[in-house]
């Protein structure tokens, strides 16, 4: 028996696997293919580090199990997204494991264990193998029958983007490539001649590319004073644009100089006892406000932050209703989400009124801020696209092997001290060094040559087989990025290029012929690094498919297994808050069928084993039909939701597996299936809706409780039985 990993993770799609994953299991058991859990969620995460004090409550680090395997061949892994997790959310998810009785220590007593569970803890693990992520054509196909909602563009639209000109981390950057393996050490020469090391015995290999940059807190200052007058004057909303989560040292940092700046009339006279209690703005205004309740004159400062909000300028929200401001949690408008959306609503935030309205997007660094001011300029020159003659813009995203570009969370520090921070060679040498104040964020990154070399190769593979445009985007202005042209030019000379149309830009031209070829109907391959490949793989999804959850995320293991990621678009907390209320489960597993259907073709590439590919193909045609008949989930209590699409999806899958011809077996196994389903549906259908209107107990958010969960996400006795009668 060969085997498939399921990832246990969290929020919605934890929810959808306690009714979709049984279903994956009765089918691919008959393909003699297992279908086991590894529990990577952010519970589960936390859990793994303390196998001490648990007992017999303990958990299996599991994520570090997937990891290894990822690194072989037999790797087959379907990841579900999770949540990467912000120092609120972790908090919380602390708070509930211990009242759920788990003897874990809170943040603040081991916080260098938790903080290894933190933001983008999961993916760097999993992700031996560069991505590969497209539009399936049966959802491109469905999208231009049955386009999605896009807002109209004025010519006289305010939304712009306002970035750092000077002195951030694109502007900062030095880059060297090894030209022979070594252990590095990073240290801060102090202005009074001290020392400090802030990394030593950082390996590297030959051929590794070595970053260094900062970002000057005062120019950083500077910027936000100005982007908030800005705001003002043009009568725009301030939206900050950031990924606290993902980059969980630096853009917390960032986001309370954010927060300091749109209140700096409270901070400038109010800052000491702000700051001497901690409410220095990285966990957003709610936690300030929050802890107001334990100063002696909270209240007196609660109506500052209030004066300052009526003053300031208008702050786009993340809850109207709820008064949950852009600024109230780090965690909220993360930037590769946020940006399209606002761009496929007429380049729109929501204000308190709850009411749309032109939106300042404050992007500090200036990396790839420009990439969206240029697709804002675009619509706001032409108008919106056509979702239904647009091209497509799939990814070829560099990834493996922790590729870094950003995030380096174990190399980025907050400067405690005026002085210099050289990045040193065994020998002495000093290889980047950077003159900084106390207060700058100054990081390190490390992208390995083997990597490079497979994402340039598979970036060839996929121009091949597509027949379509590969633009690397790549900035010469970059230190970085110079470093990457100089490669890619070495490595593309290793391929067959010959017809293919293959080309370098900076982000800011590629975008510029990206949106001109999607005007014309034309595809183009995006080939990106790791920051690009995060934000284009919901960029234009968004503006095509509505969604980047529709996705297929494939990320071919360099050593020879398969990653299959179920597309992105998060992890949906406000999906999970309305089953909660009214056990409506409005998430699409779409992404998951995807990711499935190309695992199962893995099986059969891998393995031969036929009867997979007999599933992917019959899976295949089920996902297309279930779009056709339109049996997605609605968003609407009372109407179909995720788990009668689970449904929809197993009959239109028996039926096509009953009806194939390549497999006698599998036929003569689905016929009375699929006809037991069929004669069933009216009652199954009802069942499940019938099931909708009231709330839900989980048992937990984070860790919900198996038993309750399961009786919510499969409360059709009738479906169970026939799902569960299968042999498995």
């Amino acid at each position: 028996m060969s085997t498939i990993i399921w990832t246990r993770t969290d929020e919605a799609p934890l929810l959808a696997t306690y009714s979709l994953k049984p279903i994956v299991e009765a089918f691919a058991s008959r393909a003699g293919i297992d279908v086991d859990t590894a529990d990577i969620s952010l519970a589960g995460r936390i859990l793994a580090q303390f196998p001490e004090r648990l007992g017999d409550k303990k958990v299996d680090d599991a994520l570090t199990q997937l990891g290894e395997l990822a690194k072989t061949p037999e790797a087959n892994i379907i990841k579900l997204p999770n949540i990467s997790a912000s120092l609120v959310q972790l908090k919380k998810a602390i708070a509930e494991l211990q009242a759920a009785g788990f003897d874990i220590p809170d943040y603040e007593d081991a916080q260098e264990k938790y903080d290894a569970v933190k933001g983008s803890a999961v993916n760097p693990v999993l992700r031996e193998g560069n991505s590969d992520r497209r539009a399936p054509e049966a959802v491109k196909n469905y999208t231009k029958k049955h386009p999605h909602s896009m807002g109209e563009w004025s010519a006289d639209s305010k939304t712009n983007v306002a970035t750092m000109e000077d002195n951030d981390f694109r502007h900062n950057e030095k880059s060297v490539i090894m030209p022979a393996a070594d252990t590095l050490t990073i240290k801060l020469v102090k202005a009074d001649g001290s020392e400090e090391i802030l990394k030593d015995g950082l390996k590297v290999e030959a051929g590794e590319v070595i970053d260094g940059t900062y970002m000057s807190a005062k120019a950083l200052d500077e910027f936000l004073a100005g982007a908030v007058n800005r705001a003002k004057e043009e009568g725009v909303l301030f939206s900050a644009h950031l990924k606290a989560t993902m980059m969980k040292v630096s853009d917390p940092i960032i986001f309370g100089h954010v927060v300091r700046a749109y209140f700096k009339p409270v901070f400038d006279k109010y800052g000491s006892e702000l700051l001497e209690a901690g409410l220095n703005g990285e966990n957003g205004l709610g936690a300030i406000l929050d802890g107001l309740a334990d100063l002696d004159n909270g209240e007196e400062i609660r109506a500052a932050f209030e004066q300052q909000l009526s003053d300031g300028p208008a702050l786009a929200m993340v809850n109207s209703h709820k008064g949950i401001t852009n600024l109230h949690v780090p965690s909220d408008v993360i930037i590769d989400a946020s940006m399209p959306a606002m761009i496929r609503t007429s380049g729109h935030m929501w204000n308190a009124d709850d009411q749309e309205q032109d939106t300042l997007a404050v992007i500090p660094d200036s990396s790839y801020a420009g990439v969206y001011q240029t697709v804002i300029d675009d619509c706001r020159a032409n108008g919106a696209y056509d979702p239904t003659t647009m091209g497509t813009v799939p990814n070829v995203g560099l990834m493996a092997k922790k590729a870094e570009e950003y995030g380096s969370h174990d190399k980025t520090f907050k400067i405690p001290a005026d002085g210099t921070v050289q990045v040193v060679a065994s020998n002495g040498d000093v290889l980047i060094e950077h003159q900084v104040e106390e207060g700058d964020i100054w990081r390190a990154c490390q992208t390995k040559d083997a990597p490079i070399q497979d994402w340039v190769k598979l970036a060839v593979e996929r121009a091949r087989l597509s027949g379509m445009k590969a633009i690397f985007w790549l900035d010469p202005e970059r230190g970085h990025d110079r470093n990457m042209i100089e490669l890619v030019k070495k490595y593309l000379a290793d391929h067959d290029t010959e017809g293919l149309d293959i080309e370098i830009k900076s982000p800011v031209e590629a975008t510029k012929e990206s949106v001109e070829r999607i005007r014309r109907g034309e595809d183009t391959i995006s080939v990106t690094g790791n920051v690009l490949r995060d934000y284009n793989t919901d960029l234009f999804p968004i503006l095509e498919l509505g969604t980047s959850a529709k996705m297929l995320s494939v990320v071919p293991l360099m050593a020879g297994g398969g990653l299959f990621e179920t597309g992105a678009g998060g992890s949906a907390p406000k999906h999970v808050q309305q089953v909660e209320e009214e056990n409506h489960l409005r998430w699409d597993s779409l992404g998951e069928y995807l990711a499935l259907a190309e695992s199962f073709r893995h099986e059969l590439n891998r393995n031969g084993n036929e009867k997979a590919g007999v599933l992917a193909s019959a899976l295949d045609q089920a996902t297309e039909k279930l779009l056709e008949e339109g049996k997605s989930p609605s968003r609407k209590v009372g109407e179909i939701d995720d788990r009668g699409s689970h449904f929809w999806l197993s009959l239109y899958w028996a039926e096509a597996l009953a009806a194939q011809t390549e497999d006698a077996e599998l036929a003569s196994t689905f016929e009375p299936i699929a006809a037991e389903l069929r004669e069933n549906a009216e009652q199954i259908d009802r069942e499940l809706l019938d099931a909708q209107g009231g709330a839900a107990d989980l048992g937990g958010y984070y860790w919900p409780d198996d038993a309750e969960a399961n009786a919510v996400m499969r409360p059709s006795e009738t479906f169970n039985r026939i799902i569960d009668a299968l042999e498995k």
